[in-house]
């Protein structure tokens, strides 16, 4: 569904075909980051996963998390060309396990030209928590990735370039145009020359120092697309890694609208989770 991802032997399982992969010119900046966020983010028109999270931290101590992501893009298309997949777009994130998260919900919508709409659910207090914006750069359920690393980070927040080119990567980097809206200085990307997937994302601080790392570890082709099926988030001030596997994953399911609203958070659409 979302992918921050290391990347080994990815030429024999993607086979992509595009019309500039026919020519010795390399797209300039802004194509590399669209494409590599229609790959991270827009595959299909929806998409649904089940995923397993492994949560470690730097003594060792384990702790899991198991749920189900529901995605459903309000886009005039899916073209890149144009930016017409760039539309309004609609996260529904329902937890199975453990005990204490069973049955919270994490829903998005995220907009094209304000801040994105964030709610959590919780059960224990039947409690519906609006999540501010400032909010979005913080831990998600007590792992090493943000809430912005699940819903994704807009291509306009940032500005882009092209530090270099080797023989199987881009390598970008971003750079916030509002600094003080987050806690990095900037991030480099890796992304995949024939698959734009990103394979590798470096968080650097105020001081230069590298302090967060995502990465791929697995990747196989769903339906066509191709998609991380693993991946990892590593925080290198504290020490702790979260895992996160992907599996029964589709896209273009007929996922209804009504699903991503306030009142399933309290009614999940159980036909759809399972």
């Amino acid at each position: 569904m979302n992918v921050f991802i290391r990347w080994v032997g990815i030429a024999p399982l993607l086979m992509i075909s595009l019309a500039w992969a026919q020519t010795d010119t390399a797209p300039d900046v802004d194509e590399i980051v669209h494409r590599a966020n229609h790959v991270a983010y827009f595959l299909g028109k929806d998409g649904r996963a089940q995923v397993q999270m492994l949560i470690t931290d730097n003594q060792g101590r384990k702790r899991q998390r198991s749920f189900t992501i529901l995605r459903r893009d309000d886009s005039d298309s899916e073209s890149i060309d144009d930016r017409g997949y760039l539309g309004e777009q609609k996260l529904y994130v329902y937890f199975h396990r453990p005990s204490d998260v069973n049955k919270m919900v994490f829903l998005v919508h995220k907009k094209t030209d304000t801040d994105d709409d964030r709610w959590l659910y919780l059960p224990a207090l039947d409690l519906v928590k609006r999540i501010a914006a400032s909010d979005k750069r913080t831990s998600f359920v007590g792992s090493d990735y943000f809430y912005e690393d699940v819903s994704g980070r807009s291509v306009d927040a940032d500005d882009h370039e092209l530090l270099k080119t080797t023989d199987n990567y881009y390598v970008l980097r971003h750079t916030p145009k509002d600094p003080a809206s987050v806690e990095f200085s900037y991030y480099d990307m890796y992304v995949h020359k024939e698959s734009f997937i990103p394979v590798q994302i470096e968080f650097y601080d105020t001081n230069g120092d590298k302090y967060r790392v995502a990465r791929a570890l697995k990747v196989e082709t769903v339906q066509g697309y191709p998609t991380v099926t693993e991946a990892s988030m590593e925080n290198l001030k504290t020490g702790g890694v979260t895992r996160m596997r992907y599996s029964q994953v589709s896209y273009d399911i007929g996922l209804p609208e009504e699903i991503f609203t306030e009142r399933f958070l309290r009614a999940p659409p159980v036909n759809y989770l399972r």
